[in-house]
């Protein structure tokens, strides 16, 4: 039996969630997308599900904390994907559901990862959703005045993915010399040893570094030319299933 997020939408609304995309556009407009090399942003990147907006708005801040600080354009002033509610430059979004998990889960709600706006950062808030009966918000502070932004329909304002506090709690910290850890040590000396070889190599234009491009060890799993065999490239989230909607 699979561990369950529920999603129960209010009467009369919808919600449009989905697993999060590896695809950012900076990412995208990398030189030869380049970024994509880095598999712990593409991990990051797909870690949850996404709420999109349900339709197009610009919003702009004049700098102070009041509720009016906010001016909004609205494609659909009937139904606004988000308004002001708290001030300080904090534009809030309402999620049209209840988000109810098992016991022991809670949802972190923020931004996309690794996608920044201008003018504008996402909040991130962790909500106890395995005893909540009510609604929560997604909130973003705007950091310029009078600039405006934009978010598109269909453009992901949300990410949520469970996490649990006890977990983080049962951790403890240790702090040690690396030197004191020889067969860690070891194998820290020879990657770095290799990735100064392999840098080197393509400073002079080593014709296979330079078909290689790049070393690609961690994105291959290969630690001391072992391959680790809970390596993973990518992350395959569940579909939601909408019943009744």
């Amino acid at each position: 039996m699979p561990n369950l997020i529920k999603i129960n939408t209010l009467p009369g609304r919808q919600i449009d969630i989905r697993p999060a995309s590896v695809k950012r556009e900076w990412m995208e407009n990398s030189p030869d997308r380049f970024a994509y090399r880095c598999l712990p942003l593409n991990i990051a990147n797909a870690h949850g599900w996404t709420i999109a907006c349900s339709s197009r708005f610009s919003v702009r801040w004049n700098g102070s904390d009041a509720l009016e600080a906010l001016e909004f354009v609205y494609e659909n002033e009937a139904d606004p994907p988000a308004i002001s509610h708290f001030g300080s430059g904090i534009l809030t979004f309402h999620i049209n559901a209840i988000v109810t998990t098992e016991p022991g889960v809670s949802i972190l709600a923020s931004g996309p990862f690794n996608d920044p706006r201008a003018h504008i950062s996402p909040l991130t808030g962790i909500i106890e959703t395995d005893w909540l009966s009510f609604t929560f918000t997604m909130n973003w502070k705007m950091t310029s005045p009078n600039e405006w932004v934009t978010f598109e329909k269909g453009a992901p304002f949300c990410m949520i993915f469970p996490v649990r506090l006890d977990d983080i709690e049962a951790y403890e910290l240790e702090v040690t010399p690396l030197d004191e850890e020889s067969d860690l040590m070891k194998r820290y000396a020879a990657y770095s040893a290799s990735r100064n070889e392999f840098n080197e190599k393509l400073k002079v234009g080593d014709p296979e570094a330079v078909s290689r491009g790049w070393q690609k060890d961690y994105f291959q799993g290969r630690d001391d030319d072992a391959k680790i065999s809970h390596h993973r490239t990518g992350l395959k989230l569940s579909k939601p299933v909408f019943r009744g909607v």
